[in-house]
């Protein structure tokens, strides 16, 4: 993988940008930025997505496939951290001394300037700053935003506003979030994650103490996650504003019921807010208490804030449903981690009524699948009826001898209540074979799982009961 390096300075200008796997949701975001600035934009990508669509629709010149060739007259060449160093584009442009930028240092040369709010955590962050961009505009406001995901009211994931304000999704997983000039600094959790980057959980909560030292105004932190807690600890001098269930929490959580779309009561200087927001799942009233602690902090006005926080309408792979076939509805949520998967799980459930959840597991590395097999089983099995769990996604590690996706299947207690299918086909098949009426069928990862849906949902029209 490519790590950014934090102490590379930033060209004066970016002329002509060639972006080598433009379609991933961090990129495609950046390209769009660009191309909107004005900047003539080509890329490559290994599959030709909707994404990609997009963005040839918006100017940008992209080939399927990664060759040198690519490359052409690039004034500036911007990679992700998924690449390896063998990549031909990624030579060529070293080789002819273009500047070669990580997504995250092309994101800061774009953000330079602004007033930044950043949100960071290992669960939730899309989401949060989905629910924040949302909100801003809803008072009024025309922020800047970079996103991991669509959001639903906006069609989009990135674009420019007329205002000094900008809110992004930051990055942990390598670094890259201690990169960013931030204002304001959102953490939703810090959940052990990365430690194939990080190496130790003490590690990983030493980039979020600097990243929360690091922030000019202030800080929103989780009340009850207890990473979080040992780094807002460790701060001096800092401003910080609490959100949760806790009892502490400045901005807490009251009276949640996940019945469908989640409603709560926010507790907040002594006042109670009742707030009934457009997405289901009891973690979006988390979520949704660190947008609110962040908005009013600013200084908006609490009841207006949660007007805004009402419009949300999600945000692209978080519980987004794809379709229905005789009457098993098909969902695609990006959780990769077990506390996300717990997340996700718990948000079906919640709306399944009387049916069952099938889940489809991609895991996601093969670091994290080595050392969290079991934890991924126990969520599972916990919390879905039937388990098919495909092989590993890579993304940016090489394979390890002996990981793959039945490491997780293994750890079942009952194996009667998971397949291990690699074959993609097979698991289609089998979800189909399992499925009746007033079940939902979820897809989990944040890998390409999402491309099996089309075989699920052929495969249930096909299925006869």
């Amino acid at each position: 993988m490519i790590k950014p390096d934090l102490d590379q300075e930033l060209p004066e200008q970016l002329g002509a940008v060639h972006f080598v796997g433009i379609g991933g949701s961090g990129m495609s975001g950046i390209a769009r930025l660009l191309l909107e600035a004005g900047h003539r934009v080509t890329g490559s990508d290994l599959r030709d997505t909707d994404a990609v669509a997009e963005l040839r629709a918006a100017g940008a010149e992209i080939a399927i496939g990664h060759d040198a060739a690519n490359v052409g007259d690039a004034d500036t060449v911007v990679v992700t951290g998924a690449l390896w160093q063998d990549n031909p584009e990624y030579r060529r442009a070293i080789e002819s001394g273009i500047p070669v930028l990580h997504r995250s240092l092309a994101l800061n040369w774009l953000i330079r300037g602004h007033r930044l709010v950043s949100v960071a955590g290992a669960h939730g962050k899309t989401t949060s700053t989905g629910m924040i961009v949302t909100a801003l505009r809803e008072l009024g406001a025309d922020p800047g935003f970079v996103n991991g995901g669509v959001i639903a009211g906006y069609g989009r994931s990135s674009a420019y506003g007329a205002d000094e304000l900008f809110v992004v999704e930051a990055d942990e997983s390598d670094g890259s979030f201690l990169l960013y000039d931030t204002a304001i600094a959102l953490i939703t959790n810090v959940d052990a994650d990365h430690l194939d980057h990080y190496g130790t959980q003490q590690a990983f909560e030493d980039a979020f103490v600097r990243f929360a030292q690091e922030a000019r105004e202030f800080v929103v932190a989780s009340s009850d996650d207890p990473g979080t807690l040992a780094v807002t600890r460790r701060l001096v001098d800092k401003r910080v504003v609490t959100f949760g269930h806790a009892e502490h929490a400045e901005v807490r959580v009251l009276d949640v019921v996940a019945d469908g779309p989640v409603s709560f009561t926010l507790g907040y200087e002594g006042r109670e807010l009742p707030v009934q927001l457009a997405v289901p799942g009891a973690h979006n009233a988390v979520n949704a208490a660190g947008a609110f602690a962040v908005l009013v902090a600013m200084g908006h006005d609490p009841e207006a804030v949660v007007r805004g926080l009402e419009a949300f309408a999600g945000t692209g792979r978080r519980f987004e449903l794809h379709g229905e076939v005789r009457g098993v509805r098909v969902f695609d949520d990006y959780a990769h981690h077990p506390t996300e998967v717990a997340a996700a799980l718990a948000t079906a459930r919640s709306v399944v009524g009387s049916g069952r959840v099938i889940a489809i597991h991609q895991p996601h590395l093969y670091s994290r699948t080595r050392m969290m097999a079991g934890e991924f089983a126990a969520v599972y099995e916990e919390l879905a009826d039937h388990t098919v769990v495909l092989d590993v996604y890579g993304a940016r590690e090489d394979p390890e001898p002996g990981v793959t996706g039945a490491l997780v299947a293994e750890r079942f207690a009952d194996p009667s209540h998971v397949d291990f299918l690699p074959d993609w086909q097979a698991a289609a098949d089998r979800v189909a074979e399992i499925a009746r009426d007033g079940d939902l069928v979820m897809t989990l990862s944040c890998g390409d799982v999402y491309r099996i849906i089309p075989q699920v949902i052929e495969a249930l029209g096909s299925e006869r009961t």
